[in-house]
């Protein structure tokens, strides 16, 4: 998944991206207030961790615009605070979990995948479209029960199709998706097309034809 870890502690946020991206996670950082805004603002996630005590600002104060805008992206609150209140608040605007400091990486790594169970995934860790089931935990792939023999990007492209399918999706908004802030480097798309095409074939040849060209638009994952 594509996770916003909004910290103000440098090696806090450090160790917490790290930890997330050895579980298949693409994780992006913001360092204070105005950063994680322009983020939010600019990308799409699957999750937000938010620190309520970022430099600049609020973490609670994002939640109230998030709930404003009617946001449904995931979102876990981490805070030195261990006041009651704080964590009260926190829910009531709509955060999905709350995260006293110091924990441990495992426990919140366990806690981003139950929120992602409970909304995206329906409450499984299995996902199913037709003869086509991913394994969200074991990350595995499976057409008409026969495993699919995919590299890390092309199951993590797989996923991404999936849990939009029916939407037309950029080679930008693909790019930034799988390979976040690094996909800035890249001068041009020539790799996006080298793992959809693969994976394509791979689908393909097991009898599933979803991935369909929006010429001049990008990708998008539908039914005939």
């Amino acid at each position: 998944m594509k996770i916003l870890i909004a910290e103000d502690e440098a090696e806090l946020q450090k160790s917490i991206a790290t930890y997330l991206e050895r579980d298949g996670n693409v994780c992006e950082m913001a360092s204070d207030y105005h950063e994680a805004l322009y983020k939010i603002d600019l990308y799409e996630y699957d999750l937000l961790v938010l620190d309520i005590n970022l430099i600049t600002g609020s973490g609670l104060d994002i939640l109230k615009l998030l709930k404003r805008n009617r946001s449904e992206t995931p979102t876990i609150i981490i805070s030195a605070n261990n006041s009651l209140d704080d964590k009260l608040e926190g829910l009531d605007l709509g955060a999905d979990d709350y995260l006293t400091k110091p924990f441990h990486l495992a426990e919140l790594n366990s806690r981003i995948k139950a929120v992602l169970r409970r909304g995206k995934f329906g409450g499984n860790d299995r996902l199913e479209f037709h003869e086509i089931s991913i394994d969200t935990r074991s990350r595995t792939a499976y057409v008409n029960a026969q495993a699919l023999s995919l590299t890390r990007k092309e199951f993590d492209l797989l996923l991404f199709f999936v849990t939009n399918k029916g939407r037309v999706l950029s080679k930008e908004i693909i790019a930034e998706h799988l390979w976040g802030d690094h996909s800035d480097l890249a001068d041009n798309f020539d790799f996006i097309y080298v793992h959809i095409n693969n994976l394509r074939k791979k689908l393909t040849e097991a009898g599933a034809k979803y991935i369909k060209t929006a010429y001049g638009s990008g990708y998008k994952f539908v039914e005939d």
